[in-house]
Order: structure tokens, then C-alpha cells, then sequence
């Protein structure tokens, strides 16, 4: 069988260890400052090619805090003649951007990064729809810079080894697939979980992770049927998701900011299945079973908390002249972005970035 997610290049080397220096450092100047934006950051420090030059946010004493705790050498934040971001991509020594704002904002930003000339790593949602995405894809390509969505979990030991596990036909043709991923998130409008200006919701926030299990194991769908539930605001604050495939296979996704789930996986063949242990976008273990056999378990551990694979694989990229990466394609941030789209008017969900053409 045909894995459906290219395996890494890491994962082909003897030195498997993505701190590893794989060529000229890189100067990294990282937008935002919130909690997505710290665990990166932390992860990005462990990479012996990576420098932590910049950062930005809406307040200096925000972006010099930050930059004091991670050890970046500039820090800009808002000024009375132009916004933080926009100082910081003026800055001819950073090579490249990691963008963590909320999803609302990425395309903004991430279209100013490449227009500067910076390759750009920017958070999932790469947009908050496909029109957008578009735009991105178009930009880079035109221009010959590295543009990535950083969905991280394709990237990790213990996901690419449920993707291997499929490919292999050891659990025979895969039938179905089950994930779910959820937490009930304190309601408050101002929050970015909840805001339509954000781009708030489950979908762009969690469904992604549900979502690649499908993907690696069964491609893209032939059909999607979305159900849900809106808040007053018209923020989907739980859907679930059925994929359909021409040749019988489904994938049933829930993703729920409402309530708390197993956060587990399971991958249905005809002569057997897997299913994952801990949290779906970072499996420790994976429990295979043959027919009635005894399972087994397979182990997987990460360096950091796991984004340094991600890191050094756009690291590689930019060092070796690549402008997307075979493992996250841009194709694929332009389907999923698609899919999406066809998901919210399924649900009626709609955010002010629709109306901006």
C-alpha cells in the first residue's frame, strides 16, 4: 500500500535526533506572544542551528518580556508609527518567521512576511479559508520562499509509525478510522477559542488533529457530511465529522469544545487494528492487534515537547533551498482548507475574513 504522508527526512538518517544542526544557522523572529508561541520557542532553542533573533508583539513590554525569557536579541513591539510585526520583518537579519497569532490574523501577517522576502512557518489554521490559503500559496511560490503550515503531529515518531502501520498491510485494507480530540473551554468572547474575529471555534482549532488520522491512513475524502452545534456568536463550539471514501471506507471525527473525550484513535483494517495511546496529535504508544491476537505496544519518546521535529524539518528545507515540504505540501494546507470551507457551510459557520476579498 501507498503511504498517504511522506515520511520525513529524519527518520532516513542515522542521527535521528532533531537538535542535530543539519546546516547554517537560521535567525528566527517569532510573532506573538502566547502560550503556542512559548512551547515553539522552547522547542526552537533546542535546535543547535537556530538562533532566536526577534520577536514581536501588540506592546514592547510585552515582546521585551518574552525576549527576556527566551534570550532573543531584538524585541518590537507597537510604536506610534508602525505595529510590532511590521518592525520586526523590516529587520534584513531575520531569515525566517514563525507566525502564532491567531488564526484570523495569519493571512495578514504571513502575506507581509513573504512580501519582505522572509520564508514563513505559520501556525495551523495556515487561513481561516481557502481564498486565503490561495493567496499564500501563490505569493511564495512566486517569489521562491519556504512557506509551511505547521501541523506538528505529522512530523512525530509515534503518528509517522501509524502511518507506516497502515501502509503496511499488516492490519490489512483500512475500513475505518474513529478519532476524537475535546476540552471544555471557559466561555468568553474575547477569547480567541470563542471570537468569530479570531476565527474561533473547534473546527480551525482542533478538528485538524481527528482530521490527519483520516488523512495518513485513508487520503483525502471523497465526501463530507458535517453536523454541529453553534453558539449565540456562531462559533461552532462542537462538530463531528463523516468521511467517505469511493471504496467503502469511512472516518467518523469529533471535535468538541464542550466537553472532555479519550483523545484516542483507532484505525480499522480487515485483518486487524491500531489504536492510540495518549493524546492524538502526540501518541506515546500505539496498541496493534491482529485478528484475536495478544496485542502489542509500541513506545515512542520525543525531544522536547515534540515540535522539534517539525523545526528541523523546516530548518532542512530552507537550508537545502526547498520551498515546501514533501511531508506538510502546500496541495495538502490547500485541501484541508477546502474541506473545511465545504464543513462550515454545511454548519452555517462564517468569519468576518470571508467578506474581505
Amino acid at each position: 500500500m501507498t503511504a498517504h504522508i511522506a515520511t520525513p527526512w529524519l527518520f532516513s538518517q542515522p542521527d535521528q535526533d532533531p537538535r542535530t544542526a543539519t546546516g547554517a544557522r537560521l535567525r528566527w523572529g517569532v510573532i506573538a506572544t502566547g502560550g503556542i508561541a512559548a512551547s515553539v520557542t522552547r522547542d526552537l532553542a533546542l535546535l543547535a542551528d537556530a538562533e532566536l533573533y526577534a520577536v514581536s508583539s501588540r506592546t514592547q513590554a510585552a515582546a521585551d518580556a518574552f525576549a527576556a525569557d527566551y534570550g532573543f536579541s531584538r524585541a518590537y513591539g507597537d510604536d506610534d508609527k508602525q505595529i510590532g510585526y511590521r518592525r520586526l520583518l523590516e529587520d534584513d537579519a531575520v531569515d525566517i518567521v514563525y507566525v502564532a497569532t491567531p488564526h484570523a490574523h495569519h493571512h495578514e501577517i504571513a502575506l507581509a512576511a513573504l512580501s519582505a522576502g522572509k520564508h514563513v512557518l505559520c501556525e495551523k489554521a495556515l487561513t481561516v479559508n481557502a481564498r486565503e490559503a490561495a493567496e499564500l500559496v501563490t505569493l511564495a511560490r512566486t517569489k521562491g520562499l519556504f512557506l509551511m503550515e505547521a501541523v506538528w503531529s505529522r512530523f512525530l515518531p509515534g503518528m509517522q509509525r501509524a502511518f507506516d502501520i497502515a501502509a503496511s498491510g499488516e492490519i490489512g485494507e483500512v475500513q475505518w478510522v474513529s478519532a476524537d480530540l475535546g476540552f471544555p473551554a471557559p466561555y468568553s468572547p474575547t477569547s480567541r477559542l470563542w471570537a468569530p474575529k479570531d476565527g474561533g471555534g473547534a473546527l480551525l482549532d482542533l478538528t485538524v488533529y481527528p482530521l490527519l488520522w483520516a488523512l495518513g491512513t485513508l487520503g483525502f475524502p471523497q465526501t463530507v457530511s458535517a453536523t454541529g452545534w453553534l453558539n449565540d456568536d456562531g462559533v461552532d463550539a462542537q462538530n463531528a465529522l463523516t468521511l467517505g471514501y469511493q471504496h467503502g471506507a469511512q472516518a467518523q471525527l469529533t471535535s468538541s469544545l464542550l466537553a472532555y473525550g479519550p483523545r484516542t484513535a483507532t484505525v480499522a483494517g480487515s485483518l486487524g487494528y491500531f489504536q492510540s495511546v495518549g493524546s492524538i496529535n502526540n501518541p506515546a504508544e500505539l496498541l496493534v492487534r491482529t485478528g484475536f491476537d495478544e496485542p502489542r505496544r509500541e513506545h515512542f519518546d520525543v525531544v522536547g515537547r515534540g515540535y522539534t521535529y517539525e523545526l528541523r524539518e523546516v530548518t532542512r528545507c530552507v537550508q537545502q533551498g526547498l520551498t515546501e515540504s514533501p511531508v506538510m505540501p502546500l496541495e495538502d494546507s490547500l485541501n484541508m482548507m477546502r474541506l473545511f470551507d465545504g464543513v462550515r457551510a454545511q454548519l452555517g459557520v462564517s468569519y468576518p475574513n470571508d467578506a474581505r476579498g
